[in-house]
């Protein structure tokens, strides 16, 4: 063997490695540009939906307060309509006028405060309906956030001992949390819920 061979065959060998590093921090490099992208998204769209949460338990909470209200008013109506009804009783048919005229307007008082509590009921109902809703994506958001930072923290490492077989564990990670970010996105009802408790 000549000695202009092997000195081309030593440079061949240390460039070798030199290659596949720079293709392993290229890759490294260009994953996380992708999740950075992808994080900053759904955390755009995970702040609308957490505005949103706040906006429904908001609702929530003035449509209990306004059935409360409610329910003290008609029981007040329906405190006025049993005393004038008792007081009508002892009355001589000639004085009876003045409280039928009292009597029918606190039963249709007692009447709208019952149907307007009512509806102030279901529209509380409805407003933890569409918080459990919003919340359900939340919590996807936030795994993903978890998972994608998880990769980040991998590819990092990687890109330190540049070890591909570490790089390839990072995509799982990086897989779970954007299937997880792009269900909250699509409203798709991915949604682990032992994970979820446990981290709640």
């Amino acid at each position: 063997m000549e000695p202009n061979d092997v000195l081309e065959s030593a440079k061949a060998a240390a460039e070798q490695p030199d290659i596949s590093h720079k293709r392993l921090n290229a890759a490294v490099a260009f994953t996380v540009a992708i999740l950075a992208t992808f994080m900053g998204i759904c955390k755009v769209k995970d702040d609308n939906i957490v505005q949103a949460m706040q906006q429904a338990q908001a609702d929530k909470l003035d449509h209990w307060a306004f059935y409360q209200a409610r329910n003290v008013r008609q029981d007040v109506a329906e405190a006025a309509l049993t005393q004038l009804e008792l007081a009508r009783a002892v009355q001589s048919p000639a004085n009876t006028a003045g409280y039928d005229v009292a009597i029918a307007k606190y039963r249709t008082t007692v009447a709208d405060q019952a149907k307007k509590k009512e509806e102030l009921r279901l529209q509380a109902l409805q407003d933890q309906v569409a918080y459990d809703a919003l919340n359900f994506r939340d919590d996807q958001f936030d795994l993903s956030d978890a998972l994608l930072a998880i990769a980040i923290a991998l590819l990092a490492v990687t890109a330190l001992t540049q070890l591909w077989a570490l790089y390839w564990v990072a995509l799982v990670p990086t897989v779970l949390g954007m299937v997880m970010g792009a269900a909250g996105l699509l409203g798709l009802g991915i949604h682990p819920n032992a994970i979820i408790q446990l981290l709640s």
